[in-house]
C-alpha cells in the first residue's frame, strides 16, 4: 500500500523497502555521547542537549505529515531548540521538577528480590529499582509533561490536547494544566476507560475534558491529532510518547532523560561506577529511552528493552512486540518498526498492560536495535502478572503492569549473570489502578 503524504490524516502507514542497512555509528547526527548542559540545584538535575537535532536516527524518524502540519511542527522545533539554551526555561523546569514532581527519585536496592534470584551457592546479580513510581502522579510521565507545559506557555498556547492509554499520562497532563491554568482535553479509548475508570475520574476532577474514542490508544492517538489540527493556532499537542514526526520523539526523550542522568549519579554514589545492565519495558519507548539515553555511549552497559508478548510467541497469537516481531514502515508521521500485515495494514495488538498496547515504537529505539546497541525481548501477559505479584510480596512495591514486564524478564536474565553484577530496573509507574486486573487473574484458591 502506498502512502499519500499530501493528505493530512494520520496515521499514514505503509511498508517501506530500504537499502541494506550499513553498520550505523552511534554518533550519527545524534550527539549520543553525553555533551550536555547540566544544571544542578540541590538534588535535582535537568540535562538539555546543546546541539540542534535534525530528527533522523539513521534511516528512522523523519516528518511524514501533510502540509497543514509542517508549519506547526517547524514552529515547535524552533521553540524546542531555543529552550535548550534558555536559562530562564531551564531554571523554571528545575524548580518544577524538584518542588512539584518530587525529583530526584530513589535508586532503591531490592534486597529481597536480589536474594530471590541467588543460585544455590548464594551468588547472583544485585538488583536496584529506579523508583519512577514515586513521582507526583505515580509515574515518570510528569518529567515530559511539565517541560512541555512550560514550553506551551512560552508559545502562547491556551489549550493542551493529548491522548492517553493507561491514564498515567492523562492524569499527569490534567494535573499540570491545572497548575499552569491551561485548558486540557484528553482523548482516551473506550477500551482503556473500562480498564482504568479511576484514572478517568481523576482526570475529570483535575479539570480535564475527557473525550472517549471507540477502541484503544491507537484510535485515541489518531483522534487527538485530528483535534489538534482543528486548533493549530491556540492548541498545543502534548505528546506523551516517543513516536510521531520530528521533533516530538526527540523532545519526549530529552525531557525524560533526567531518569538516566540521576541513575548515573546515584550509581556512582552507591557503588562508584555505572550499572552493568539496564532493563525497562517498551511500549512506544519513552520510559526506556529516559533511562537508556544517558548510557548509550557506555558500551559496557547492556540495555534491555522488554515488550508485551501478549498471549505467547506463536505467529498467530496477538502481542505488542514491535521491536521483536515488527517490520519497518511509516506510522504516525515517522519511520519505525511497527506491526503490520503483508499489505502494510496495521495489525491488532494485545497486552495486559494498556500502555504497551501500541503497534509502533520510537524511531530512536528502532535505530538502536538495528545498531545492535539495545537488546529486545518480550514476555507474556502471564509472566508480567506473576512479576507484579512477586514484587508486591517480596518488596512491598506495587509496579504498573507495564513495568512488570521489565521485572518479569529478570526470570530469564538473572540466571545468566555473574555474581555481583549491578542491574537497574526502571519501575516506570505504580500499579494501584491495575489491582483489579491482577486480582481477577489469580485463581480463588491462591488469593
Amino acid at each position: 500500500m502506498a502512502c499519500n503524504y499530501s493528505t493530512v490524516s494520520l496515521p499514514c502507514v505503509g511498508k517501506v523497502a530500504l537499502a541494506p542497512i550499513e553498520s550505523p555509528t552511534l554518533n550519527t547526527n545524534l550527539n549520543y555521547i553525553s555533551k550536555s548542559n547540566t544544571i544542578k540545584t540541590l538534588s535535582t538535575t535537568v540535562s538539555l542537549e546543546k546541539a540542534p537535532i535534525i530528527g533522523k536516527f539513521g534511516s528512522f524518524g523523519g516528518k511524514f505529515v501533510g502540509e497543514v502540519l509542517m508549519s506547526p511542527l517547524a514552529e515547535l522545533e524552533a521553540e524546542f531548540n531555543l529552550v535548550l539554551l534558555d536559562h530562564e526555561f531551564k531554571m523554571e523546569l528545575v524548580c518544577a521538577m524538584r518542588d512539584y514532581v518530587g525529583r530526584e527519585t530513589p535508586l532503591y536496592y531490592a534486597k529481597k528480590l536480589t536474594d530471590y534470584y541467588k543460585n544455590i551457592n548464594g551468588e547472583g546479580p544485585e538488583i536496584y529499582i529506579k523508583r519512577e513510581d514515586l513521582s507526583h502522579g505515580g509515574s515518570y510521565k510528569m518529567n515530559n509533561v511539565v517541560a512541555q507545559a512550560i514550553l506551551a506557555k512560552r508559545m502562547g498556547r491556551k489549550t493542551v490536547i493529548t491522548a492517553t492509554s493507561t491514564g498515567h499520562h492523562g492524569v499527569a497532563t490534567a494535573a499540570v494544566c491545572a497548575k499552569f491554568s491551561l485548558d486540557c482535553t484528553v482523548y482516551i479509548g473506550t477500551k482503556d476507560m473500562l480498564r482504568k475508570p479511576s484514572n478517568v475520574q481523576l482526570m475529570e476532577l483535575l479539570g480535564a475534558q475527557v473525550k472517549p474514542v471507540d477502541g484503544g490508544f491507537q484510535a485515541a492517538a489518531s483522534e487527538s491529532t485530528r483535534g489538534w489540527m482543528e486548533n493549530l493556532q491556540t492548541g498545543y499537542y502534548l505528546s506523551g510518547t516517543a513516536v510521531g514526526p520530528h521533533p516530538i520523539p526527540t523532545m519526549v526523550r530529552e525531557f525524560n532523560s533526567v531518569i538516566g542522568k540521576e541513575t548515573r549519579r546515584q550509581a556512582m554514589e552507591k557503588w562508584g561506577g555505572t550499572p552493568d545492565v539496564l532493563v525497562a519495558c517498551v511500549g512506544t519507548g519513552c520510559n526506556a529511552l529516559g533511562l537508556f539515553h544517558e548510557f548509550v555511549g557506555d558500551k559496557h552497559v547492556r540495555m534491555i528493552g522488554v515488550e508485551g508478548g501478549g498471549v505467547g510467541s506463536k505467529t498467530d497469537e496477538l502481542h505488542s512486540a514491535s521491536l521483536v516481531r515488527g517490520e519497518i514502515g511509516v506510522y504516525h508521521g515517522a519511520m519505525c518498526y511497527l506491526l503490520q500485515d503483508e499489505e502494510g495494514q496495521i495489525t491488532k495488538t494485545k497486552s495486559v498492560a494498556s500502555g504497551l498496547e501500541f503497534p509502533g515504537v520510537s524511531p530512536e529505539l528502532s535505530f538502536l536495535k538495528d545498531a545492535g546497541r539495545i537488546e529486545c525481548y518480550s514476555v507474556t501477559d502471564k509472566e508480567a502478572l506473576d512479576a507484579y505479584k512477586r514484587l508486591c510480596r517480596l518488596e512491598g512495591i506495587v509496579p504498573a503492569l507495564e513495568a512488570s514486564h521489565a521485572f518479569a524478564y529478570l526470570e530469564k536474565l538473572c540466571p545468566t549473570l555473574p555474581n555481583g553484577v549491578k542491574v537497574v530496573v526502571n519501575c516506570s509507574g505504580n500499579g494501584y489502578s491495575d489491582v483489579t486486573t491482577v486480582v481477577n487473574s489469580i485463581p480463588v484458591n491462591e488469593i
